[in-house]
Order: structure tokens, then C-alpha cells, then sequence
């Protein structure tokens, strides 16, 4: 049975659109209890015995039920089972003269949220009510936020049209439940996390821990302590035992976002846990055994990195086991509007505004803006535009400056100012498609009418060749 209710009535005071069946076969009873909650706001309807509460709870709209247990036609138990059947998140507060502690356990079993026993003082009914709709909305609120977190990793949380959101999508479906390596690459700010988060949250690992750690924003000195862990005395700082994020992660998900920044020393450490399984803590000969699924990701250009000697190349293939790129957003512009009426629904929400939208110019700005933060730097446009907003709708004068300074859209006009000769204006134009299209060469033929041949020989010639200000020669002529 549960313990008694404070009696403290101003704790847990009723919501104004609380709604209370009544269920009494006894009209005398149903009456008084009605008049008595009624007096302290809440909305009251009666019914005269069990089979009538139940038909009532099936027209909805009830969000506590006080039932007596003895009725004629159907007692407070069954209708309780009944109840439950139909709505079971419905708050239900049993009754009775005849209270025993097996009545009252049968009650709890059926999903009772409370028991009360004839006489009670009219104060203790009402503290009851009240600490049980307080109870209901905690639980609310609990799955609300438990229901946001959850989409914020799932795959249908990454907002994206283009043909290249689209393909990433589909990698993630295909391989979120391979044990392999994962390196997801792609300009800050264009949701590397949240990728690797919906890797995890689709795989087998989704109940484990997602520990991500950014390798950049630790020292060198500390990296290996935070990773690996350490013994009690392997430092002048280390005064007790402390595990690492490995072993944090043990049976989930290791995100290690910025890989590139990570130490040259430390990348044979790194690469004997990913093909052992092992780590060993500083300060300590003994090994613990962990089953982490590694997925790194970086804003940087790896080969070029295991080109200059400043990353292991069998580290590299390691955890380059499946790739995944991540397109800029300023070269999938088809994104830019449902990101930003998904990040405006999200901040007016939280700021308690009521926003329609972006106006036509908004819309336009937006679409011309490059965006070179990215996703983030969207999602931070819009997060202001909705503090600033004094209408319903988002004005050009609610987005950043930076925005409103709209530069020549002629393209060829710059061309012709910067002097460039058509082979470089064609190159560059075929190195923003391709880019646009996330790497993927197929598509960035189609969209530029070209048979992937030519595209190949082209992009050959590119890459033998310096670009255009950066020292060298211009290209060569590349012909059709």
C-alpha cells in the first residue's frame, strides 16, 4: 500500500484543465464529492456506477478517475482493468469502506495510482489528486524529453533532400549495424556528430554508451591519459585510478571527432587498441580487454596528410573501413529551406513564440547565401532571426548583416574582371559540381552533361597540373 499523501493541500496545485470522473453508485457520495473538488477548480462529472465510467473514459477527454470499489454493476476493480485497457496512462484513484491490504494490492497490480480508505477528510482526498496529475505530468515530461533525445539521433532527425544527403542516408542504413570503422569527412559544421550518433543509435551497439571526444580541444599531454586511462601515481596529477573513454565506451561507440589533430606519437597506441582490442592504462603493465566500434571524422584532407608523413598510413586504412562525406551545404541548396523551417520550429518552440515562416526575400537571401559555416552557421541564423523576429514571419532584417550584403550573383562578369581564360573558369565550375555532389563522380557527370570518361581525363589533368594561384603553371588546355 502506498504511503500516506502530504497533507500540505497547497503542494501540487491542479491543473486549470484537469478533467475528474467521478464513478458512485451512491448519489449522495457522488455529489459531495463533486461539490468538494469542484471548490477547487477542477472540471467534475459524475457517473452512477462502474459500466457508465468505463462508456465514459471511451469518449475521452477524462484525465483522472476517483471510483468507489463496491457497485452493483461492475466494481471499481474491473472498471479499473477496463480503464487501463482503454487508456492506459490514465490516472485512477480507487475508493472504499471495505479497505484490506488485499484489496489494496490487487489494485496497485491492476495499475491503481493511488488508494483510499472510507472515512478520509475531503483535504486528504484533494492532496492525493493533486500529487497524482503532478505525478502524471512529471511522467510527461519525462517521455517528452526522452522522445527528443531520441530524435535528435535518429537518421530521420538529418534533414536532407539533395541526392547527396540521400546517399549518405543510405550508408548509414547500410552498414549502422557492421562492426566496421567508420570516417566520416566533410567542412566543419556540416553535422559530422550527428551522423556518427545515427550510426549508433541504428546499430546493435544503440544501448551502450556514445562517448564522443574532440581531439583537437585536449592537449597532447593529456589525450593519452583521457583515452587510455591511468593508474594512481603515472603522473604528478594522478592520485587516483581513473579509466579511460575506452573503457567508457566499452561495448558502444568511441566517436573521435577532429582525428587529424591527433599526435603522431600517439597514433601507434591508437592503432593497437583498434586491432587488439586492448588497453593499457599509464602507470600500469595490465591490460583490460574492451569492444568499442570506433567512427572518426575530420574537416581535413587525410591523404594529404599521409602524404606529408603527418599521418600512419595503416592507422589511415584502419579506420578508413567505410567512408562517408558529408557535401557543404552552399552545394545543396535544395536543403537549405527545410533545415531552416526545422531549426525555426525548434527555437520558437523553445522561445515560446509563435513564427509562420520566412518571407519570399528571406527565402531568397538565404538561398544566394554560401553559407561557409555550414549547417551550424544556419541553424545559428535562424536561432537569432527568432529572438529578433517582431512579426510572425522572418524579415530580411531579422538574419545577420553578413547576409544582407549581397555581392554580384554574375559569375561571369568575375570572370571576366579576375581575367580568367575558359579552361580555368571551366575547371573551377567542374570542381564545385563535383564537390556539390559529395565526390561522387557518376552524378557529377550527369549534372554536368559529360560521359564519365571525360570527366575522368579532365579531372587527370587537373590534378597533374597546380591550380591557377596557387604558384604554378596554369593548366593545359584540356579539349574535348
Amino acid at each position: 500500500m502506498a504511503s500516506p499523501p502530504s497533507t500540505d493541500a497547497s503542494a501540487a496545485r491542479p491543473p486549470a484543465s484537469a478533467v475528474i470522473l467521478v464513478v458512485d453508485d451512491d448519489q449522495a457520495q457522488r455529489e459531495l464529492l463533486k461539490e468538494d473538488l469542484e471548490r477547487e477548480g477542477f472540471t467534475v462529472e459524475v457517473a452512477t456506477g462502474g459500466r457508465a465510467g468505463v462508456e465514459r473514459v471511451k469518449r475521452g477527454g477524462v484525465d483522472l478517475v476517483v471510483s468507489d470499489v463496491k457497485m452493483p454493476d461492475l466494481d471499481g476493480l474491473d472498471l479499473l482493468r477496463e480503464v487501463r485497457a482503454v487508456e492506459p496512462s490514465l490516472c485512477v484513484v480507487i475508493i472504499t469502506g471495505f479497505g484490506t491490504i488485499d484489496t489494496a494490492v490487487r489494485a496497485w497490480k491492476l495499475g491503481a495510482s493511488d488508494f483510499l480508505t472510507k472515512p478520509f477528510e475531503p483535504e486528504r482526498l484533494l492532496v492525493t489528486i493533486n500529487n497524482v496529475l503532478a505525478g502524471r505530468e512529471l511522467r510527461s515530461e519525462n517521455v517528452r524529453l526522452r522522445e527528443e533525445v531520441s530524435r535528435r539521433d535518429r537518421l530521420d532527425s538529418i534533414i536532407g533532400r539533395s541526392p547527396a544527403m540521400q546517399e549518405v542516408f543510405d550508408l548509414i542504413r547500410r552498414m549502422a549495424g557492421s562492426p566496421a570503422s567508420v570516417l566520416i569527412t566533410g567542412d566543419s559544421g556540416t553535422g559530422k556528430e550527428l551522423v556518427a550518433r545515427a550510426i549508433h543509435a541504428h546499430g546493435p551497439r544503440k544501448a551502450r554508451p556514445f562517448v564522443a571526444v574532440n581531439c583537437s580541444a585536449i592537449p597532447e599531454t593529456l589525450l593519452e591519459s583521457e583515452l587510455f586511462g591511468y593508474a594512481r601515481g603515472a603522473h604528478s596529477t594522478a592520485r587516483t585510478n581513473r579509466q579511460g573513454l575506452f573503457v567508457e565506451a566499452d561495448g558502444g561507440t568511441l566517436f573521435l571527432d577532429e582525428i587529424a589533430e591527433m599526435p603522431l606519437a600517439l597514433q601507434p597506441k591508437l592503432l593497437r587498441v583498434l586491432q587488439d582490442g586492448e588497453v593499457r592504462p599509464l602507470g600500469t603493465n595490465k591490460v583490460e580487454r574492451v569492444d568499442v566500434r570506433v567512427i572518426a571524422a575530420t574537416n581535413r584532407d587525410l591523404a594529404a596528410y599521409l602524404r606529408e608523413g603527418q599521418f600512419r598510413e595503416d592507422l589511415y586504412y584502419r579506420l578508413n573501413v567505410v567512408q562517408i562525406h558529408l557535401p557543404p551545404l552552399r552545394g545543396r541548396s535544395e536543403d537549405v529551406l527545410p533545415l531552416a523551417e526545422h531549426f525555426l520550429a525548434r527555437s520558437a518552440a523553445q522561445a515560446g513564440k509563435t513564427l509562420r515562416g520566412f518571407t519570399e526575400d528571406t527565402k531568397k537571401i538565404m538561398l544566394s547565401y554560401t553559407f561557409p559555416g555550414n549547417v551550424r552557421e544556419l541553424e545559428n541564423m535562424v536561432e537569432r532571426a527568432v529572438a529578433l523576429a517582431k512579426s510572425e514571419l522572418i524579415g530580411p532584417d531579422d538574419l545577420p548583416p553578413v547576409t544582407r550584403e549581397r555581392k554580384s550573383q554574375d559569375r561571369l562578369s568575375t570572370a571576366v574582371t579576375q581575367r580568367l581564360t575558359l579552361d580555368q573558369l571551366e575547371r573551377e565550375y567542374i570542381e564545385r559540381v563535383l564537390d556539390a555532389e559529395g565526390g561522387n563522380k557518376t552524378r557529377a557527370a550527369l549534372r554536368l552533361g559529360l560521359d564519365r570518361k571525360t570527366l575522368y581525363r579532365k579531372l587527370e589533368e587537373y590534378a597533374a597540373a597546380p591550380k591557377p594561384g596557387s604558384g604554378g603553371d596554369a593548366p593545359k588546355k584540356t579539349g574535348q
